[in-house]
């Protein structure tokens, strides 16, 4: 009958976070729960000092989406690599993956970038399903990189040092960059392109850049330099973001601060109802050892480690392919951090191979979000997305059995630093 009715609701299109909660509800009414207990969890959560950055993450990723940045960042780049052939692909890349590192959605990065960056790719000399694909499949780059929402997200879910997380995130994306720039740098030799900003641009666009450079800056060091604490980096992030964008740069007026707030905000509320009905599914999981019965059926099958991350990235692509990438932390996460750990998987390698999955599943046929988003925003028959990513999902995929098979390059900055 839960089944039934939960069925029903997703198949009448109610959003997800009702889809969870009331799957929630009718298992604790099954067993005579009080459903209160997801009120509790709710306020349990709300106290949980590490949430408080996501909300303040997202507000500054939020205010930057809105505002000139992507721009400012576009010139920055093309100052420091446009004489380089095939450097305004990297620097495509580049941007793709910070931006997302600050917005937390590929699909925010696909239409704030998409727009600048596929003319300019076209202009210089790049064929148009090269820069189609390079577009689909770096709109989700920069999830492993902090300040990294879904990382966050993660640490909350599996009780996990943020921290650690940022740290163990960097070698790994680095690793996607490094390969999918030597393909952009190999098709840009081969296109001739070279484009060189005039050297008497050089100083203003600087200047224009000059407040939003040290941003990174403010999060790595304070964070890892012992000045601040996730929560603190996350206030002055948004601090320093709401002050250069509204007050230096004034390219968001003051009675827009309030509707970005709300957007933001509505945002976090819905992770937030998701999340305080998923851990009370999962809680009730754990009394019914539905963990444990699941682990041992696993067991009885697969015997080893690397048959088991085998599956485990297999069942991962399906499901970043399927759902968007906080519906699946709140959803999976708590199921596979027990098997995992009955495996003795890192739970700080499980969540970068978690990101990485769901990263590569955006982009992944037939149904991965970012070619639904590209073919909206670029105007393109979905089928022609399809063959434009696949020379990049080749690629994510060699980084992703890398990431997946050798944890030292997850761990060894934890190790170094941590």
């Amino acid at each position: 009958m839960i089944k039934l009715v939960t069925a029903l609701f997703a198949l009448i299109g109610a959003p997800l976070f009702i889809v969870i909660s009331a799957l929630a509800l009718l298992s604790f009414h099954a067993v005579d729960i009080d459903p209160a207990v997801v009120i509790i969890e709710m306020t349990r959560l709300g106290e949980t000092p590490l949430l408080i950055s996501l909300p303040l993450f997202i507000f500054a990723g939020t205010m930057l989406a809105e505002s000139g940045a992507p721009e400012r960042m576009l010139k920055l780049s093309r100052l420091l690599l446009g004489w380089l052939p095939g450097g305004l692909a990297v620097i495509s890349l580049a941007l793709c993956a910070v931006f997302t590192a600050f917005t937390g959605a590929s699909g925010v990065t696909i239409f704030a970038l998409g727009g600048l960056l596929l003319p300019a790719l076209l202009k210089d000399g790049y064929t148009d399903r090269f820069s189609l694909g390079l577009l689909t499949s770096s709109g989700s780059l920069g999830l492993l990189f902090p300040p990294s929402l879904p990382l966050i997200l993660y640490g909350v879910i599996a009780e996990t040092r943020i921290d650690h997380l940022f740290l163990a995130g960097i070698v790994p994306g680095f690793l996607m960059l490094l390969l999918l720039s030597g393909y952009a740098l190999r098709i840009g030799a081969a296109a001739g392109e070279k484009k060189e900003l005039p050297k008497e641009r050089a100083g203003r666009v600087l200047r224009e850049t000059i407040w939003e450079l040290p941003l990174p800056f403010i999060i790595i060091i304070g964070i890892y330099g012992g000045f601040l604490v996730v929560a603190e980096a996350a206030a002055v992030t948004a601090l320093y973001v709401l002050i250069v964008e509204v007050l230096i740069y004034r390219d968001i007026a003051p009675t827009r601060i309030a509707a970005i707030m709300g957007k933001s905000m509505t945002l976090f509320g819905g992770i937030m109802v998701i999340l305080a009905a998923s851990m009370a599914s999962t809680n009730f999981l754990i009394d019914q050892e539905i963990p444990t019965r699941l682990f041992e059926f696993i067991r009885a099958y697969i015997d080893s480690k690397y048959t088991f991350l085998l599956l485990l990235n297999v069942f991962l692509l399906a499901v970043g392919a399927i759902l968007d990438i906080f519906s699946a932390l709140v959803l999976v996460v708590p199921l596979i951090l027990p098997i995992a750990a009955g495996y003795e998987v890192n739970p700080i390698h499980l969540g970068i191979i978690f990101l990485t999955n769901l990263q590569i599943g955006y982009c992944t046929p037939p149904v991965g979000l970012n070619l639904f988003l590209a073919s909206y925003r670029f105007k393109r028959p979905i089928i022609e997305l399809y063959r434009a990513s696949l020379p990049f999902l080749g690629l994510l995929l060699i980084t992703l059995v890398l990431i997946t098979y050798f944890p030292w390059l997850s761990l060894i900055l934890v190790d170094w630093f941590g």
